[in-house]
């Protein structure tokens, strides 16, 4: 009996330990994985999908934060025509048509020709597409010129009208986060170029006056909430 005795509380108090430490392991397992979660809507609360969200325009949004405005380090430096072909890997046309659904909520600072100052009404539309945030995290800039003069001219043509915006939005508004928000791209007149139909969208030009080369004297404007 003293022999069963003992063998029984040897067993308890082997099994005993071993429920334990299993318990404590589940437990610890659980708090890993809600801790992961509650990461993870933390990491992905800053940016939300909406409706306009398209893979396409993720994937092209994600490449321009990347190698135009580099977040990580929170300096703009922007992306030429050359660089936004690569960046886009698709036509000028397809890579235009990605912003069909944002016409209500973008804007074309348009700039006279051969200039890239930005006036009074350019200043206007500016201030409210950017003060119009609703929530989003990334400020897409791309700047254009039209076909007159050389590409090299106009490619630093567009590269300093990239460039005034971003300076206006540094000076005017209180934003410690805005170098890390912009995606720059200047395109010249090399890729996609705008057509008469974004001539029914928020500008700042003569809204009597409306063709091809008014509407590429131009930085499009507008905030973007993609999760990348």
């Amino acid at each position: 009996m003293n022999a069963i005795l003992h063998a029984s509380v040897g067993v308890a108090c082997l099994l005993v330990p071993t429920a334990l430490v299993g318990a404590w392991t589940v437990s610890a397992a659980n708090r890993i994985a809600l801790e992961g979660e509650s990461n993870a809507d933390v990491a992905v609360a800053a940016a939300a999908d909406e409706g306009y969200c398209t893979a396409e325009l993720r994937k092209v949004l994600r490449r321009v934060l990347q190698s135009c405005g580099l977040q990580s380090s929170g300096v703009v430096r922007g992306c030429k025509p050359s660089d936004a072909r690569s960046v886009a890997t698709m036509s000028g046309a397809d890579f235009n048509a990605l912003f069909h659904p944002l016409a209500d909520r973008a804007g074309i600072v348009q700039f006279d020709l051969d200039s890239s100052v930005l006036d009074p009404a350019d200043i206007a539309l500016l201030d409210k597409v950017f003060a119009d945030q609703r929530g989003a995290s990334w400020f897409l800039v791309v700047a254009r010129a039209s076909p007159e003069g050389s590409e090299l001219h106009n490619q630093k043509l567009s590269q300093a009208r990239g460039q005034a915006v971003l300076d206006h939005l540094r000076q005017t508004f209180t934003d410690p986060d805005l170098d890390k928000e912009v995606g720059l791209l200047w395109l010249g007149e090399e890729f996609a170029q705008l057509d008469a139909e974004f001539c029914t969208w928020q500008r700042s030009g003569d809204p009597e006056v409306c063709s091809s080369k008014e509407l590429n004297r131009s930085a499009f404007v507008a905030w973007i909430d993609c999760r990348i």
